[in-house]
């Protein structure tokens, strides 16, 4: 958002270093997608491995309390939170699920910065463990804007994992507590991220070719 991959390092209690998202492989013959994809930069495999050690380092964190709060990003990150929330179960973490819907791309490839709530969350959240789940951290301003939001709701804590981060593109500084990988300054798609509407069947995650974004 790769593919021989290091095991996670932890680099403090509460952070997990990003898993390597490689160079990139060729794309797998099959789909209707396979001519507007570059290049393949995480593979099925090493998403679900990553999947499970983002659940597990979590888990661990909260350990003493009785349950999470997830607060998935929507669309992009539907996918992700589904296969996350499966992975916390597996590791003995019982957890609740909520979503937003919130907007700065519209139907363009870089973020306006300003944020519009599409869907807003359906319960009080004060004194809640939350966790946000992204898909995608990028330039920052969004997630910096949401965990704003969050923390004036009264949260007891909020912690984000995201799968993918771009720290070329970041412009402002966001804690992000857990990261799936860290890819180049490129436009993905793949596992919930889409480019117009599309690609968030593709399996995997891809780069997609620019010739796609720039047609007229």
């Amino acid at each position: 958002m790769s593919d021989v991959q290091a095991a996670p390092a932890e680099t403090s209690r509460g952070h997990a270093a990003p898993g390597d998202a490689g160079r990139g492989d060729a794309v797998p013959p099959g789909g209707w997608y396979e001519g507007d994809i570059e290049r393949v930069v995480v593979d099925e495999r090493r998403l679900a491995e990553r999947v499970d050690e983002l659940a597990a380092a979590l888990a661990a964190e909260y350990d003493d309390n009785d349950s999470v709060l997830l607060v998935g990003v929507l669309k992009g990150a539907f996918v992700f939170m589904a296969d996350f929330a499966r992975a916390l179960g597996r590791h003995g973490r019982h957890v609740e699920i909520e979503f937003m819907a919130i907007s700065s791309y519209g139907q363009g490839v870089t973020s306006s910065g300003v944020v519009r709530i599409l869907k807003d969350l359906d319960r009080d959240i004060a004194g809640r463990h939350v966790v946000v789940v992204e898909d995608i951290v990028d330039s920052g301003l969004t997630l910096s804007w949401l965990l704003r939001y969050l923390a004036s709701r009264s949260a007891a804590s909020v912690r984000v994992v995201a799968l993918l981060r771009k720290p070329e593109a970041a412009t402002v500084d966001v804690d992000v507590h857990y990261v799936g990988f860290d890819i180049p300054n490129e436009f993905v798609v793949g596992y919930g991220l889409d480019y117009a509407e599309r690609y968030r069947e593709v399996p995997y995650i891809g780069v997609l070719k620019p010739a796609v974004y720039t047609r007229s």
